[in-house]
């Protein structure tokens, strides 16, 4: 078997999503062809799909400018697999609280961009995440707080506020998997229904 998949590459840690999807592949014993998405025309051809953390705005304004973004809602229409960490959830969203970020309405949540604090907040913390026999060693870097959860299901917690959620084919998450030599979460997004 023989998958291609993107990363959303016009901003964030595409090298670490692009390694980690390699890595999650050849765990399955699954061959991978792995494309950094920067225009229109890619999407269509993928597999599964990976929108990384990076500065929200950004990313937003540039998936609509190079109309990337109504390729990632067909994927994800299509029952296709996406995975959104840290500036991905806040993209994914229902609504981000800021007029600054164009949101897919992916997934059903509202959050709130940087509420963990600042770069100098950054933490990592052993997160019990629903799907996974072990904790997950979760890197905490200026995330976003989801403050109202729809119909989305909450997949793990932290200090009492949902963290990571599914919605359909969509994980999100506020925090960076990628940034882990930990893949669980790529399998899970990507191989596991």
């Amino acid at each position: 078997m023989s998958l291609t998949a993107g990363v959303v590459g016009v901003q964030g840690n595409v090298s670490e999503h692009t390694n980690a999807i390699e890595r999650a592949c050849a765990a399955r014993g699954t061959s991978v062809t792995v494309h950094e998405i920067r225009s229109s025309g890619v999407v269509p051809d993928c597999d599964l799909l990976a929108m990384p953390g990076g500065e929200s705005t950004t990313i937003s304004r540039l998936i609509h400018r190079e109309g990337i973004a109504p390729e990632i809602v067909d994927h994800v229409e299509a029952g296709k697999p996406l995975l959104a960490t840290c500036a991905g959830l806040i993209v994914a969203a229902a609504d981000a609280h800021d007029d600054r970020v164009d949101t897919l309405n992916l997934i059903d949540v509202q959050v709130e961009r940087n509420a963990f604090g600042r770069q100098k907040e950054s933490f990592e913390a052993p997160l019990e995440f629903d799907g996974l026999d072990e904790p997950f060693p979760a890197v905490f870097i200026r995330a976003p707080v989801i403050d109202d959860v729809g119909r989305a299901d909450v997949l793990a917690t932290w200090d009492g506020r949902p963290v990571a959620v599914r919605d359909g084919p969509v994980i999100a998450t506020s925090f960076h998997p990628e940034l882990t030599a930990d893949d669980r979460i790529h399998e899970l997004a990507f191989f596991d229904e």
